[in-house]
């Protein structure tokens, strides 16, 4: 009897612990897309909260996009200047997403374009040497429908998401395109650079299938 007793006991304290459990770390690194520039409700309506909508309680999901921000050093606004940078490792994630590359484009940031790989490569090594050891997806950068922000979208296309491809081959990185499913998708971007709510939930969805294999009920 005692030692039925003692099973039970066991039994509901794995239960127990199973439910006390902390939820998955998540950090959403980026540039003004992943911040949610020009959506209302950014907390929830750009992609990282519709993500973490999308994962519920057992994920925790954190924004730490910064608007204007670039992959590489020797430009006007380098994410790795970022108090949000510091806090992103802070955190500690246990999965992190890179969606750097668009403000990279533009023509007196490109002139630094041959130290993008070696940027972009110093950025994923600082999370990697994390107590958390988090696996990491880079993702291509969306298209520009336009020259907002002098931002470019040939050099996009043609320089950074080359560079990117090249460094998760030789990083052994996941990637997860967010280019070509919004090629010719104008509708989704209100001012040529930045997604609508629409375009921000097609990003989580994207994310969602890719990081987490799993279909969208």
């Amino acid at each position: 009897m005692k030692k039925r007793a003692l099973i039970i006991l066991s039994v509901l304290l794995i239960a127990f612990n199973a439910c006390q459990k902390e939820p998955v770390r998540v950090a959403c690194v980026g540039d003004s897309i992943t911040y949610g520039h020009g959506i209302k409700d950014r907390l929830h309506d750009a992609y990282p909260g519709v993500l973490s909508s999308m994962l519920g309680e057992k994920y925790d999901v954190r924004n730490f996009g910064v608007s204007g921000t670039t992959t590489m050093m020797g430009t006007d606004m380098p994410y790795m200047n970022e108090q949000a940078y510091k806090d992103a490792l802070a955190f500690n994630p246990q999965i992190v997403t890179i969606k750097l590359g668009t403000n990279d484009s533009k023509p007196y940031n490109w002139k630094e374009q041959e130290h993008f790989k070696q940027d972009l490569k110093t950025l994923i090594e600082s999370f990697r040497a994390l107590p958390s050891r988090p696996k990491i997806w880079l993702c291509l950068p969306v298209p520009a429908m336009g020259h907002a922000w002098s931002i470019n979208d040939s050099v996009i296309y043609n320089g950074v998401i080359p560079y990117i491809k090249e460094v998760a081959q030789e990083e052994n990185l996941p990637l997860i395109d967010l280019n070509t499913p919004f090629q010719g998708k104008r509708q989704y971007f209100p001012d040529t650079i930045h997604p609508n709510e629409e375009g921000e939930k097609m990003i989580a969805e994207i994310i969602f299938g890719n990081v987490f294999n799993k279909k969208k009920k």
